[in-house]
């Protein structure tokens, strides 16, 4: 008999919140076990996103810590039982969510700050979800526990989930806490722009890229 085609990751992603965060959720297509990506804010329309494809969602990762990609992150953990998982550089921040709120002034009476991570990371651990991983690359410079998320697997496009590190022709701010010009364009040259041209770079805000084109056009790295 013919060899039955493959079924291709999944991927749904969305802006959220008042600053626009890109949030994602990546499903094994065997197994239905998701990954979530940022999900900075409005976690019912997370729930609904895995909702429609059927999914389960066991992990919870954050590229960083700033409130804008984490602010959801308490109630879909709290319906979907998912671990969440945040680099160990960027603790500090993430348990400081209220006070960066409160200094853009998107601090609302009823938000609540997100609950302690599950588990801490250090860089380049492997992150399971079904027959799928990611692989998490220390992209510090953004914030000191800046993190991306990259997805290869054989017969598909790779991907890679880059947060605030790198924007389609831009980079991310570093004038905030703990942000580094040199650390942010080290991270996307030696960590990043090494990864295949065909990469979808899938960034924390705006339209998506490709490493072969920001290799080729991003005035900050070229």
């Amino acid at each position: 008999m013919p060899e039955q085609p493959r079924a291709s990751l999944i991927r749904r992603s969305f802006r959220v919140g008042a600053l626009g965060c890109n949030c994602s959720v990546v499903v094994c297509p065997d197994t239905k076990e998701a990954l979530v990506v940022d999900p900075g804010d409005e976690a019912p329309r997370v729930l609904e996103a895995l909702a429609a494809e059927g999914a389960r969602a066991v992990k919870i990762v954050h590229t960083h810590a700033h409130f804008d990609h984490v602010m959801g992150t308490g109630e879909v953990a709290a319906r979907t039982g998912a671990e969440i998982l945040i680099h160990t550089g960027d603790r500090w921040l993430y348990d400081n969510v209220p006070m960066q709120a409160q200094m853009f002034g998107l601090w609302r009476a009823d938000d609540v700050p997100p609950p302690p991570p599950t588990r801490e990371l250090a860089g380049d651990e492997a992150l399971a979800f079904g027959r799928r991983e990611a692989r998490a690359l220390h992209t510090p410079g953004h914030t000191p526990g800046s993190l991306c998320f990259f997805l290869e697997h054989a017969g598909e496009t790779p991907i890679v989930f880059a947060g605030d590190t790198l924007f389609r022709r831009s980079i991310g701010r570093t004038d905030l806490w703990g942000g580094s010009f040199e650390a942010i364009t080290r991270s996307i040259r030696e960590r990043l722009l090494t990864l295949p041209d065909a990469t979808v770079v899938v960034a924390g805000h705006g339209p998506d890229t490709t490493i072969g084109e920001e290799r080729a056009a991003n005035p900050f790295v070229r």
